[in-house]
């Protein structure tokens, strides 16, 4: 794809990020073939190859308008489309730049102003997040439907391990994972202390970064990003092993860290090292796997539906692992039709684009439900509430049914 960028974006980092990403893509439309919302919409422009050419028509000088703007919030950045471009053409990072910059051109409505302000302030903030959440878990049984699809009934943590291990990993409790599912992250802390290891939060640790910058305040998100290097840079001095994931949102956009950061002479290097120790829990247990299998014995019976969510296989292009770590250890695992696709969670998406994301939902609840599963295991917070909103079959993280399998063979 040819290009001629305008003299507001030519020569900055993003400009020639943008232009280098745009030359690769050659127009063969196989991206429309796995997008969700090209699938559900039929339009073009609500595809990735017609959202490029949008985003091109900008960066070269064209006024963006409204129209632009909706297309490209339409836009789940699920980066399906990146696992099949043969080009590799990074359509994540574009659409950050893009939207951006949209942003500056289009004065949003005073209402998505408001909405979308209220996300990116309250979200990544725990001291406002968490009394907030606990609030709307009281008064679940009183709350309208769509709010209720947000608020996850309550759930107890249950015991964090205090056993020293000589073997150490650090782990991002992140934002909202610990009020809306705190089992998770205790989980993960007892079937590693199982194995030996001990896991470590950093308690200035917080939000990844993710809801900000994909919100369109870069500086916001990097900020984050550059709070978190400074809380987990102390230990991992000490001799950190990685820096464990939990969430895949959160895994997909630290492993970002060295290359969003590299600009910057105070933190670059450290968040390269950053990036290069974040790892998602599923590639970290898999080494642990026929200790596993012998601590389980084939304890875990229950037949599961695995939905891998986007951050996972096509952010961090991780796919079997976990299913292969559950069928290892006795679990009668199974990946519905058209894993690939989203379920239209991704992030603040269910909230802005509330009838686009359930429509995605419904569809991949179907497709799961066909393999008769008696639970639904995923790998991330959002995945977790969105498709738990739709069913009355359980979705939990899948190291929670680790977990309960290990404490009952104990």
């Amino acid at each position: 794809m040819q290009t001629n960028l305008a003299d507001f974006i030519k020569n900055t980092r993003e400009g020639e990020e943008a232009d280098a990403i745009l030359r690769k893509c050659v127009h063969c439309g196989f991206c429309t073939a796995t997008c969700p919302t090209y699938q559900l919409l039929g339009d073009e422009l609500d595809g990735p190859r017609g959202r490029i050419y949008l985003m091109k028509q900008v960066l070269e000088g064209k006024p963006a308008t409204r129209k632009t703007q909706l297309h490209l919030d339409r836009c789940l950045t699920c980066r399906n489309c990146e696992t099949t471009c043969p080009s590799g053409v990074q359509y994540g990072r574009l659409v950050d730049i893009g939207r951006k910059i949209v942003d500056q051109q289009v004065p949003r409505p005073l209402s998505q102003r408001i909405v979308r302000d209220a996300l990116k302030e309250s979200l990544p903030r725990k001291w406002m997040f968490t009394p907030a959440m606990k609030i709307g878990q009281m008064a679940r049984p009183l709350l309208p439907k769509a709010l209720r699809n947000k608020v996850p009934a309550k759930q107890q943590a249950g015991r964090w391990p205090r056993t020293e291990h000589a073997r150490k990993m650090l782990l991002l409790d992140g934002c909202v994972q610990p009020s809306m599912a705190p089992n998770i992250n205790a989980a993960t802390a007892r079937v590693l202390d199982a194995l030996g290891v001990q896991l470590v939060v950093a308690p200035r640790a917080g939000c990844c970064g993710a809801i900000r910058y994909h919100m369109n305040d870069h500086e916001g998100g990097m900020n984050d990003m550059r709070n978190n290097i400074d809380a987990w840079w102390p230990h991992i001095e000490a001799g950190a092993e990685a820096i464990v994931m939990t969430a895949s949102g959160c895994g997909a956009t630290a492993k970002e860290y060295g290359h969003l950061l590299a600009h910057d002479p105070a933190y670059a290097a450290k968040a390269k090292r950053v990036s290069d120790l974040t790892k998602d829990l599923s590639e970290i247990l898999p080494d642990f796997q026929a200790e596993l299998a012998a601590k389980l014995e084939g304890k875990i019976g229950k037949r599961v539906a695995f939905h891998p969510p986007c951050t996972l296989q096509h952010g961090q292009q991780i796919r079997g692992k976990v299913e292969g770590l559950l069928g290892a250890v006795g679990v009668d695992v199974k990946l519905c039709a058209d894993s690939h696709l989203c379920c239209g969670s991704a992030g603040t998406y269910s909230v802005l684009q509330p009838e686009l994301a359930y429509r995605l939902r419904d569809d991949k609840l179907a497709k799961l439900e066909a393999t008769s599963p008696e639970m639904i295991v995923s790998a991330n917070i959002g995945c977790l509430t969105h498709l738990q909103s739709g069913t009355d079959t359980p979705v939990r993280h899948w190291i929670e049914l680790v977990d309960g399998a290990l404490s009952k063979a104990v």
